[in-house]
């Protein structure tokens, strides 16, 4: 049967460069996304939109009353309408390109039910008046789609044949509990949020509801986290050198000690600092950094074939008719 889509791909045959710049795109608005749904919090402004899917039980969009927090709220609701578009570019290019790789293409639409579970979310988070555990949820969602999105951009430098390990089976599974680890890191780093200093509303409103724990003790474990990480980060690395694994995952393995190293130095700065917003937002850019870096070590620990399996459309020119 053929699709609006089969129709694009008969007069559009994007090269693998606009593929992979499509598929970079998808990946460079899932974390402007992760970052400014950070600043919609560190600005108060997580109900600067009353309401869900539209701003105010009356409008659509915010209101002269509702000020700068409503401005904010609705931005970064509408920046996922750009999010949209650059999942889409990727699917596109995806499909249309020659071969076609169904593989990319599912990547691409993953992708897309992702955004779409998580404005769900998002509008119940607003509904639910900031509850911190579907803050929570929210934001380990939004990790989600940049995990997708990683792979997408990854996998389209590959070709399609199956997957052959270039390292031991025992030093790829090391990789994935150094992405298990990292990927804990992260989810605790959501915890000291909804127990912290930054409900998402203006700090004379109590009706936020906090996660009650203590903050000081999830922050040591969200540190005692960070110290594991860096360990297992260096043993990584060793480990890598003296198996002499493909430079390509040793020179990721060295950037996610990098990024590890600078995280924590912002970690412990705002923490003494007494978590300033500015520090804050460039903390949870560093934690989307540090979750794309431990991603990307396995996938440098295996090859695939430069021949993409996919078969290419039928020609339908005149010409190819007549045969």
């Amino acid at each position: 049967m053929r699709t609006p889509s089969s129709l694009l791909a008969e007069r559009w045959q994007p090269s693998a460069v606009v593929v992979r710049r499509a598929a970079l795109a998808a990946l460079v608005m899932s974390i402007v996304i992760v970052v400014t749904g950070g600043a919609v919090r560190l600005t108060a402004s997580g109900l600067g939109c009353t309401t869900w899917p539209s701003c105010t039980g009356e409008s659509l969009t915010p209101t002269p009353e509702m000020g700068l927090h409503g401005v904010i709220e609705f931005t970064n609701r509408m920046l996922t309408y750009v999010l949209c578009a650059a999942i889409g570019w990727a699917i596109l290019a995806a499909r249309c390109a020659l071969p076609w790789r169904r593989s990319l293409t599912r990547l691409g639409w993953a992708q897309f039910w992702l955004v779409m579970s998580n404005a769900v979310i998002g509008g119940i988070t607003v509904l639910t008046g900031l509850n911190p555990y579907t803050v929570a949820v929210h934001l380990i969602s939004a990790m989600a789609l940049v995990w997708v999105a990683t792979l997408m951009w990854e996998r389209s430098k590959e070709g399609d044949g199956a997957p052959r390990p270039s390292v031991a089976r025992p030093i790829t599974q090391l990789a994935y509990v150094l992405v298990g680890v990292v990927g804990l890191l992260v989810a605790a780093g959501t915890l000291v949020t909804g127990a912290g200093h930054h409900p998402g509303t203006p700090t004379d409103n109590r009706m936020v509801p906090r996660i009650p724990l203590d903050y000081d003790r999830l922050a040591q474990v969200h540190a005692d986290l960070a110290f594991v990480s860096v360990g297992l980060a260096v043993a990584v690395l060793f480990v890598f050198a003296a198996v002499k694994v493909p430079p390509a995952a040793r020179a990721r393995a060295r950037e996610l000690l990098a990024v590890l190293l600078v995280q924590g130095v912002l970690g412990f700065v705002q923490y003494f600092t007494h978590v300033p917003e500015l520090l804050v937002g460039v903390h949870m850019l560093g934690a989307t950094l540090t979750w794309i870096a431990a991603l990307r070590i396995p996938l440098a620990l295996r090859t695939r074939t430069q021949e993409p399996a996919g078969a290419p459309l039928p020609d339908r020119t005149p010409a190819a008719a007549a045969v």
